[in-house]
């Protein structure tokens, strides 16, 4: 009997420590001090907080005025929507600045003289005019010169009074004058004359000169003069007092004859010198002769000034 009732203890205990252990634990509660324990008594600090409670009070760090790893983006701001279906205008060629002064017919070839401003020069086609115009076309009603750096194309018309014809060079008339106003008369018109040797050496050179005497202003005088090229031979043009504060171009022409722009400020003349043409004789002995085959004098408002034609220059070369 005693060892029946020593195993069914043992089934008990055995039953009893498995139901313990599956019954939830007792919420613990902390650990009280005797000291602690007394009402409204403050707990004491340990040895390592006392430790830190010396060290100096730092404020705290403030609040970011943008988040460290915010998020931006590279995508160009957006545009209006009217501005990008505006229309773009094209590049344009600046205003034209020349203009057709007049045009010398040599030998069948048409050569154009144009003026820009004050300036005047000859070309013909395929010449580059300052490096922006070309002239593509010479045709007797207009030229064509092409902007370089956009291809663009414009006409000048040939609207000029002054038309040279170097093939069968004749004395230009006198120069119709503009209709005076009632009740007063009409200026007088232009004189020209050539000054320079009656006699001169053969192989030396010599200067002759031309002069303008005016009533009216003159501003430019584009004209053309003729010579024997078998006789003798320009070594050099130059502007006379009257153009030298002015502009002043030429061109020797093959065949005998001399191109010549010339512009000034304009003012009245009074046996002004126009200007000087030296020559050299290469011929043999004989008479040598100068002439103004055609002229065109302007005043101030471009308007043509009527002229007297002067006579040739003459001059005898002798050995």
């Amino acid at each position: 009997m005693p060892t029946k009732r020593l195993l069914g203890w043992l089934v008990f205990g055995a039953v009893a420590a498995a139901v313990a252990a599956w019954l939830p634990l007792p919420a613990t509660s902390p650990v009280v001090t005797e000291r602690g324990a007394k009402a409204g008594e403050r707990a004491q600090p340990s040895q390592a907080e006392s430790r830190f409670a010396t060290l100096p009070q730092r404020e705290a760090i403030g609040k970011p005025a943008r988040p460290i790893f915010s998020s931006q983006s590279w995508n160009a701001a957006p545009q209006n929507a009217a501005a990008l279906m505006a229309p773009v205008a094209p590049p344009a060629a600046p205003p034209m600045p020349y203009r057709v002064a007049g045009r010398v017919s040599q030998d069948g070839a048409l050569q154009i003289i144009l003026a820009r401003g004050d300036a005047v020069l000859m070309v013909r086609e395929g010449d580059t005019l300052d490096g922006a115009y070309q002239v593509e076309k010479v045709q007797p009603e207009r030229v064509t010169l092409v902007y370089l750096p956009l291809g663009t194309r414009e006409d000048l018309p040939m609207n000029s009074a002054l038309d040279l014809d170097e093939s069968s060079p004749r004395p230009a008339p006198l120069a119709a004058a503009a209709p005076a106003a009632a009740g007063a008369s009409a200026p007088e018109p232009a004189k020209l004359r050539w000054e320079g040797p009656q006699r001169v050496t053969a192989g030396s050179t010599f200067d002759v000169a031309l002069k303008v005497t005016s009533a009216e202003a003159v501003r430019a005088a584009p004209l053309q003069l003729v010579f024997d090229a078998k006789v003798l031979e320009p070594v050099a043009v130059r502007a006379g007092g009257f153009f030298s504060d002015g502009l002043f171009s030429y061109r020797v022409l093959p065949g005998g004859s001399i191109f010549i722009g010339a512009s000034g400020k304009g003012s009245v003349a009074a046996d002004a010198e126009f200007l000087v043409v030296r020559f050299k004789p290469i011929g043999a002995p004989g008479t040598a002769e100068l002439k103004i085959s055609s002229v065109s004098l302007q005043d101030t408002t471009g308007r043509a000034i009527a002229y007297q034609q002067p006579a040739p220059f003459r001059t005898i070369i002798s050995q």
